[in-house]
């Protein structure tokens, strides 16, 4: 019998190796599950004979239960309903008919490949249904796909958790009492989510209401009472009915996160902390508890049984459950790709063995076995993959193109309709009427309205565009805007254009790491430029040749004020300038130059301008050409670029 002694050593060392592999993946950029399965094994019985789980008998259960139930109220935590909204056909298809389709997808295959009897195929297809937040969200933070993409794989990792667990548990009840009527497994099914909502939800309700009223609690205290509180709501369904309390979890958390509790963003980090913990806790502890030898026992034909789950059952589901979406085929290719499964699987396989080994029923084992070999070569294929397959498809968030821009004035407008003859998706935010009506005239996407509405912002798109842009002549009200976007969308590129005279005032990171790029710039003096023709649109071409020369006079007139780089194309991706770059040969640069000549004295050379202002292309040599360095005057350099004038479709003047 072990000692207390035995079983403190034994959570120890679980912890230390569990904190371990997270240090290693984390150092590393790889997903922190590959090495809690490795460490679990290596640690386990099987090899070393470090950490041996049996030492906890029925402990291993209840530790578990709470850190599943834990770790899926943190995933609904997590979870953004307005996100989930503008997927919500193809979520609710993968939760429901895409159930279907792997439970039978993976008993199929279990059955044939691997040579199970049904009853047992079908326990299998029941437990590799789920894939889960655990392996999921580590995997997105590394790769950082598309905002649509990630929103259904987040959705669904934590949505279907709950759904996968409690259908399992009506197909063991099969398994066990004979009861294959319909009836019952749809009952069961919907009796255990409809029980774990209602309780959820109401709880997460009553907490939300709580927590926005007890000012007197430190921050410490309130954390700790949601913790309690979610282990209380867990409790209350599972006495209600069995595996319900997952549902309760994951409801308290959607819940909790829509009623927008105060320190919510505190709350999360806390929660987000405890899962971590929780997650490295469990593997270690189940993956010691595997047999190797269980493992190498199923033969080749469960390696086919994975491979077949893979390629051919996910690929299946997500045809089916995406068929009338807006998504293209490099996102469902990806979605196709990416299914590794997680904690709940493992959790509930291994719980279902020791409860098919005390009933006297063959395969629990075995069934264990060929679930953690689902684990592992979803883990390790998927996610050592993911990051090269989104980056071969085109579908990460720095492949992401067109622009959000907030503020209407000349240069927003030039901006946008440089983009939109690209053909790129622009979107333009200005609560100035007649700002917004020349912008309309362009022919760009306008709202009339505060870039502060995240509704508006999410309306527009913002989550899937490249890049946020934030001119107007206000640079604290740029700040403000661009730190918000950051925060609540995430998109690849955010800058936030400061006066001159605002250049102390740079944004702050956000709490994802990534930071809004300050970009000081004299806005109003090119705004009155366009407005009083006295710039000029130009592009270039940076060579090889002189290259250097040519980047050190381009910087030293953009020092100067005399010129203003607005984009620059790279490998055939646009992207916004507005300032010193980091130039590269082959770049294609737009830019304005200022043409200092009166209005008067170009009227009476014959100098008028028609009122369209066009890209001058210049030769290499033209602009920036080395021998502008002792004339940095505006004018020469137009007149360098009529050498070559190529109208390119005429950019209106403001």
């Amino acid at each position: 019998m072990a000692t207390p002694f035995d079983i403190t050593l034994q959570i120890v060392l679980a912890v230390l190796a569990g904190i371990t592999a997270q240090v290693v993946a984390e150092y590393l950029r790889l997903p922190s599950i590959i090495f809690l399965l490795s460490f679990g094994v290596l640690l386990g019985p099987d090899t070393l004979q470090i950490i041996d789980p049996k030492v906890l008998g029925s402990g291993l259960e209840v530790i578990v239960s709470l850190c599943v139930a834990l770790i899926l109220f943190e995933g609904g935590l997590n979870l953004e309903l307005k996100e989930l909204g503008q997927v919500s056909g193809s979520l609710r298809n993968l939760i429901t008919i895409g159930t279907f389709i792997t439970l039978l997808g993976g008993g199929m295959a279990a059955h044939w490949f691997g040579e199970f009897p049904w009853p047992l195929a079908f326990l299998y297809g029941s437990l590799v249904v789920v894939t889960g937040p655990t392996v999921i969200t580590p995997l997105l933070r590394q790769v950082q796909v598309e905002k649509k993409v990630a929103t259904i794989l987040e959705g669904e990792g934590v949505l279907i958790d709950p759904v996968g667990a409690i259908l399992a548990v009506v197909v063991l009840d099969i398994l066990l009492n004979g009861d294959t009527d319909v009836g019952f497994i749809v009952g069961g099914l919907a009796q255990r989510l409809s029980i774990g909502a209602v309780i959820g939800g109401v709880g997460g309700a009553l907490l939300g209401q709580f927590l926005k009223r007890a000012d007197f609690l430190s921050e410490e205290l309130r954390n700790l009472v949601v913790l309690a509180s979610v282990w209380g709501l867990f409790g209350l369904a599972q006495e209600v009915r069995s595996e319900s309390g997952l549902m309760a979890a994951v409801t308290a958390g959607l819940v909790l996160r829509a009623l927008s509790v105060p320190d919510e963003r505190l709350l999360r980090r806390f929660k987000g902390q405890l899962t971590v913990f929780s997650v490295s806790v469990l593997f270690i502890l189940l993956a010691a508890d595997l047999s190797i030898d269980s493992v190498f026992a199923l033969g080749v034909g469960s390696v086919f049984t994975v491979l077949a789950l893979m390629l051919l059952v996910r690929p299946l589901n997500i045809y089916a459950c995406t068929l009338n979406s807006d998504l293209n085929w490099r996102q469902k290719i990806f979605l196709s790709w990416i299914a590794p499964r997680g904690i709940v699987s493992a959790s509930v396989a291994s719980l279902f063995a020791i409860l098919l080994t005390e009933r006297g029923i063959n395969g629990g084992d075995s069934i264990k076995a060929l679930v953690f070999l689902t684990i592992i070569m979803t883990v390790f294929i998927q996610g050592l993959t993911a990051r090269s397959v989104a980056k071969f498809l085109g579908i990460t968030q720095a492949d992401a193109t067109g622009v959000v821009i907030v503020g209407c004035n000349p240069v927003g407008r030039l901006v946008g309709r440089l983009f939109n003859q690209q053909g790129e998706s622009v979107v333009m935010f200005d609560t100035d009427e007649e700002a917004c009506e020349l912008a309309k005239q362009d022919g760009l996407r306008v709202y009339l309205s505060s870039a502060l509405d995240a509704e508006l912002l999410d309306e527009a798109g913002l989550s899937s565009i490249g890049t946020f842009l934030a001119l107007t002549t206000n640079g604290e009200v740029n700040s403000v805007v661009a730190e918000r976007a950051a925060e609540e969308f995430q998109p690849p590129r955010v800058l936030a254009v400061l006066p001159r005279s605002d250049k102390e005032t740079e944004p702050k990171a956000n709490g994802k790491g990534s930071k809004v790029r300050p970009t000081p710039l004299a806005i109003k003096t090119w705004n009155t430029y366009l407005k009083d023709d006295a710039a000029e649109l130009k592009t270039t071409q940076l060579q090889n040749e002189d290259f250097e020369k040519q980047r050190e006079q381009l910087n030293k007139l953009i020092t100067s004020g005399d010129l203003l780089p607005i984009t620059v194309q790279r490998n055939g991706k646009l992207d916004v300038v507005l300032g010193q770059g980091t130039w590269q040969p082959g770049d294609t640069v737009t830019y304005l130059m200022h043409d200092p000549t009166p209005q008067l004295l170009r009227r009476l050379s014959g100098g008028k301008r028609t009122g369209r202002l066009v890209t001058d292309t210049l030769p290499p040599s033209a602009a920036p050409a080395p021998s502008l360095d002792q004339q940095s005057s505006a004018t020469n350099v137009a007149d360098a670029g009529e050498t070559q004038d190529k109208p390119s479709g005429g950019v209106q003047t403001p």
